[in-house]
């Protein structure tokens, strides 16, 4: 590990142990949070999977950031999907269990929001992560990859991220093997099921944070992806 993997490392475990450490700062977060749910979901997305992805970067170059990169760009683009995430888990953690008691399984809500982990909580909590990843996720995935390469393709620029989107050749050039072959069928059941089942459990005000979090993992799976669709 180089001076600069360690001194990264550092300052990012110093930014999550300020807000796990100092109360105020904790209590200041749920606040804002409650009162300004879509905002903050907009930050937390844009800070935390656009770090995901300095990190893939990492892996894939060695580098943190390069020319053309686009950092700020990266991060209005996860922000946007980071009000969609929202908007998912809002639709979802409704919706399934509405279905659910369609299905027969009546007292579904109810059990989602048990405060002991029971067994018919774990069994919405798993519904729901299941219903968001085979609907919303690939859809969500690969609007990212189609934002990702336009903004490559503008050197990484805030003014190319705002210019006209190619959408049908970069569609075309996509590797939609490696996307259907690992991306897909690879993290959804094994990583992205499992640990938006656990983001389900949590109570409603942390979901959103663990979910972003999370994002950081997708951000270097899609490097991986990145990797292998050079291959």
């Amino acid at each position: 590990m180089k001076q600069k993997d360690i001194v990264f490392t550092l300052a990012t475990i110093a930014f999550f142990l300020a807000f796990i450490l100092y109360r105020p700062l904790l209590e200041a977060y749920r606040d804002f949070n409650l009162q300004h749910g879509m905002v903050s979901s907009f930050l937390k997305f844009a800070i935390l999977a656009t770090l995901g992805e300095v990190i893939g970067l990492r892996i894939k170059t060695g580098k943190y950031n390069r020319p053309g990169f686009g950092i700020l760009p990266r991060a209005v683009v996860w922000g946007v999907i980071g009000l969609t995430i929202q908007m998912a888990f809002i639709i979802f953690s409704y919706g399934t269990p509405a279905f659910l008691e369609y299905l027969g399984l009546e007292g579904s809500y109810e059990m989602l929001n048990d405060k002991g982990l029971t067994a018919g909580k774990i069994l919405v909590a798993f519904c729901i992560s299941v219903a968001m990843n085979i609907i919303y996720a690939p859809v969500m995935m690969t609007t990212h990859k189609i934002t990702d390469t336009h903004i490559e393709t503008k050197g990484g620029t805030l003014k190319g991220l705002f210019s006209p989107l190619k959408m049908g050749d970069i569609m075309a050039g996509i590797n939609w093997r490696v996307q259907w072959s690992f991306v897909f069928r690879k993290t959804i059941p094994l990583f992205w099921i499992p640990a938006h089942t656990i983001t389900f459990l949590l109570p409603a005000e942390y979901r959103v944070l663990f979910a972003a979090l999370l994002s950081v993992m997708l951000g270097i799976f899609l490097a991986v992806a990145a990797v292998l669709g050079r291959k």
